[in-house]
């Protein structure tokens, strides 16, 4: 053989004999409980809102958990805590915040472990696991529970984890279908739905508690004689009366009283009426049904009577500084969505429409008169250093593709740094992104932008200047007036721009 290629050949075995040895230690070199002293952790609580086979409370799930970090040597900060009290987690639209929030912080890679009285506390969906474990390779978190450990990133440990949620999810499915069935024998049998405590009944539904009870025949009375539902809870809040959720009564409430099946006695299953109930009722069928054809009469006299008369530019901007609330436009003026309550909630917070909208058109116009979006090809190009730099880049990429597919670098050290090399990429390649012009804005921008927008109001196209005044702004904030007066305070309106 050849003195030169011997020599090649020989450099080459012993780099392969470098990297399978490499390659075998980081198979063998597991993290052992002695490498978790000190490491970061988080619990997580759950229990459910249904009787499932375990429903151990979140206090009691939180010292097991404590006991555990303590036995392990791992730290857990007490905003490492999460928690879903009367959370379900076998419901596909239930949200949980303490289940999104511990995600959120796997991500961020401050958790290296997450604590859990058992598996099924944290997840029974299937596609909650492969969340978790999607986001386990990144970071190399571990799960901890009452009696077992899993490693996330260990394929025999993925295998019975997702046994286990399977198995979650099949007795909860289960559960749902006995309930379900529950639910029927019990509209059969005339037995009221569950859930929260109804006005002029006890929990159960079947019992009446006679002081709400003239309560309620006393809404229905005085509905009939032509009082208003406003009128009403108005009057119940003067006399110190709480509703079932001992909360002050508004006219919401009251409609819901005149609306209820059940103190008719009237059994409702899945929308329907099937006929009497097995409790008594506190009013008659005829005065209810007579209630609900004053409802629908009162409902159909009044539909129309209070369209706006105006347009309203701004709907969908003003902001109510003081309770958060939108205000909506109504009788020439923006009012906070809270001014028809009630009770003690009611916001009385309003701004007259024609000076607000002026104001806000008059901040759009300059803005609109600065602005150049017409989407004309650009010139730029990358310069040859910046060439340079993606193209050194892009090769770093594919050396860590090479040193991933040989097993070099485990699959959570190949993705952040290929995140770190791409963010890099994307920051030189910004340089060449030309932003398109803007549909909405077309035609309005520029030195003329004043005399466009007199145009588009000679127009009436108020659906247009709405769309480009939310494109524009995110809110329209209303605060206090400073001084009192029948002229418009200014310093009372603070807008919110959008990022352009």
């Amino acid at each position: 053989m050849d003195p030169v290629n011997e020599i090649s050949q020989v450099r080459n075995d012993s780099e392969r004999l470098r990297k399978l040895a490499r390659i075998t230690e980081a198979q063998r070199a597991k993290r052992g409980r002695a490498d978790w002293t000190g490491e970061s952790a988080a619990i997580y609580c759950r229990i459910s809102h249904v009787n499932d086979d375990d429903q151990t409370g979140v206090d009691r799930q939180e010292r097991i958990c404590r006991d555990i970090a303590q036995r392990l040597g791992v730290t857990v900060d007490q905003h490492m805590i999460f928690v879903d009290n009367n959370r379900s987690a076998w419901q596909r639209n239930r949200k949980r915040k303490g289940w999104d929030a511990l995600l959120d912080a796997a991500r961020s890679g401050g958790v290296r472990h997450i604590l859990t009285y058992h598996p099924d506390r944290l997840m029974r969906q299937p596609r909650d696991l492969e969340e978790l474990l999607q986001i386990s390779d990144d970071h190399s978190i571990t799960l901890h529970g009452q009696a077992n450990q899993r490693d996330l990133a260990d394929p025999d440990d993925r295998f019975f984890l997702r046994i286990e949620v399977a198995h979650a999810c099949r007795s909860s499915d289960d559960t749902s279908r006995r309930l379900k069935d529950s639910q029927i024998d019990r509209a059969q049998d005339g037995k009221p739905h569950t859930g929260k405590r109804r006005y002029g009944y006890d929990k159960s539904g079947t019992v009446i508690i006679a002081a709400e009870a003239e309560i309620v025949r006393e809404i229905f009375t005085r509905y009939l004689d032509g009082e208003t539902t406003t009128a009403l809870a108005q009057d119940l809040n003067r006399r110190g009366e709480l509703t079932a959720l001992n909360k002050e009564w508004n006219s919401f409430n009251v409609r819901a009283i005149l609306d209820s099946h059940h103190v008719a006695g009237i059994r409702i299953f899945r929308g329907e009426e099937i006929g009497q109930g097995g409790w008594p009722a506190i009013v008659s069928r005829g005065v209810w049904d007579e209630a609900r054809e004053r409802r629908a009469y009162r409902a159909a006299a009044n539909r129309g009577k209070y369209a706006p008369k105006q347009p309203y530019i701004l709907r969908g901007l003003v902001v109510c500084k003081g309770c958060g609330n939108r205000m909506g436009g109504s009788g020439g003026k923006y009012m906070c969505n809270r001014a028809a309550r009630s009770d003690s909630n009611r916001c009385y917070r309003t701004a007259s429409c024609a000076p607000l909208e002026k104001f806000v058109s008059d901040a759009a116009i300059k803005l609109l008169e600065g602005l150049d979006v017409t989407g004309q090809a650009s010139a730029a190009v990358l310069s040859e250093e910046d060439r340079a730099t993606i193209e050194a880049d892009r090769e770093e990429l594919a050396e860590l593709k090479d040193m991933w597919d040989s097993r070099e670098l485990k699959t959570h050290e190949y993705r952040a740094m290929r995140k770190t090399v791409e963010e890099r990429i994307s920051k030189v390649e910004r340089k060449l992104v030309v932003r398109p012009a803007v549909e909405v804005l077309r035609g309005l921008v520029g030195p003329e932008a004043r005399k466009n927008w007199r145009e588009l109001v000679k127009a009436k196209e108020y659906d247009r200047m709405n769309a480009v005044l939310r494109f524009l702004f995110n809110a329209v904030i209303i605060d206090e007036p400073s001084t009192k007066g029948r002229y418009f305070d200014f310093g009372r309106v603070d807008i919110d721009p959008n990022p352009l």
